[in-house]
């Protein structure tokens, strides 16, 4: 994930947290979700061997997946303690997604969060691809 141009800014939200992220596809909206989340939390990974993950999740929609797939990631924080630098994807489409994440464990994570909301979630479609806000219940 390294060189990629940020997209994605935190904005203000009055009860929760929320971000707004932008990619050209919808493999791009997801890893720079993923940044996005990451870079709020302060995420810093251990020194520490890699560690290699698979997901495959399955969602009604594309909003569903991506909320399915970073809360996915949440989980694996929470779970394991562990984040991901690299993202591999094998497969996506509107309602599947397989990938390898690759990481290692968490030495710095600065804020809890519980979970990211499907409150207002709608992925928009724009002149440059598509673009969405995403609210964290913290």
């Amino acid at each position: 994930m390294t060189g990629l141009t940020k997209n994605f800014e935190e904005i203000e939200h009055t009860a929760d947290w929320a971000y707004w992220v932008k990619g050209k596809n919808l493999a791009e909206l997801l890893i720079q979700a993923t940044l996005g989340l990451y870079s709020l939390v302060g995420m810093q990974l251990a020194p520490e061997a890699q560690t290699t993950r698979s997901i495959q999740l399955q969602a009604l929609d594309r909003e569903s997946l991506l909320v399915a797939w970073l809360n996915e990631l949440l989980y694996l924080h929470e779970s394991e303690g562990l984040g991901f630098e690299q993202i591999e994807i094998q497969h996506l489409d509107e309602t599947t997604i397989q990938a390898t994440v690759t990481g290692a464990p968490t030495q710095q994570w600065l804020k809890d969060i519980k979970a990211v909301t499907y409150h207002n979630l709608a992925i928009r479609e724009t002149e440059s691809g598509l673009e969405v806000t995403l609210v964290l219940d913290v």
